[in-house]
């Protein structure tokens, strides 16, 4: 398992779910005074149209720890989909971290020293506050547990490519996959 005490910064990825209440949510975890930090301040004071950076709260005045900053990637729109980025998608934002400060997957005692950004995927059609809670507690779990744990590994990446890229928007047919391979491509 990678240190949180030595790494610059550790990188995590899950997509929890499916339809439009799934959670996809990527991670960069860092300790305070390295590059991290730069980027978490920096986002935060460059908010964009659509794209409101905040810091994640488990109630109001309480932000989960180690600090963490909620990106959004979809421009929020209806106000369901108000409601599930900043209520239910954060939530589970800051319940899953707190999960994993709980499991030991980030150190309780190393908690104040690191921040988390989190890029955090809200369909516009999500339309179940509760689905979209559970798939963002899992999304920001799992993608914690990948940062500190490594995984997957360059091998996992690789068996996996065997198989064909596939992700719930575009899955190559077969013959495709072997007609776009380089080999193909050079006949």
């Amino acid at each position: 398992m990678p240190s949180l005490y030595a790494a610059a910064a550790l990188i995590g990825e899950s997509f929890v779910g499916d339809g439009a209440n799934a959670a996809h949510t990527n991670v960069v975890i860092g300790r305070k005074g390295g590059p991290i930090e730069t980027a978490w301040a920096t986002a935060l004071a460059t908010p964009s149209g659509g794209h409101v950076p905040f810091m994640t709260v488990v109630r109001p005045s309480v932000p989960v720890k180690p600090l963490t900053l909620f990106v959004n990637k979809a421009v929020v729109g209806s106000d369901l989909h108000e409601r599930a980025t900043w209520g239910s998608a954060q939530a589970g934002l800051a319940q899953g971290v707190l999960d994993a400060v709980a499991q030991d997957l980030i150190p309780a005692g190393e908690a104040d020293n690191l921040l988390i950004i989190a890029a955090v995927w809200v369909n516009p059609a999500v339309h179940d506050l509760d689905a979209c809670f559970r798939n963002q507690r899992g999304a920001a779990h799992g993608a914690i547990r990948a940062a500190v744990t490594g995984t997957p590994t360059v091998f996992d990446a690789l068996a996996a490519a065997e198989e064909g890229p596939a992700n719930p928007f575009y899955t190559p047919s077969p013959e495709v996959l072997a007609a776009s391979a380089p080999e193909a491509a050079t006949r």
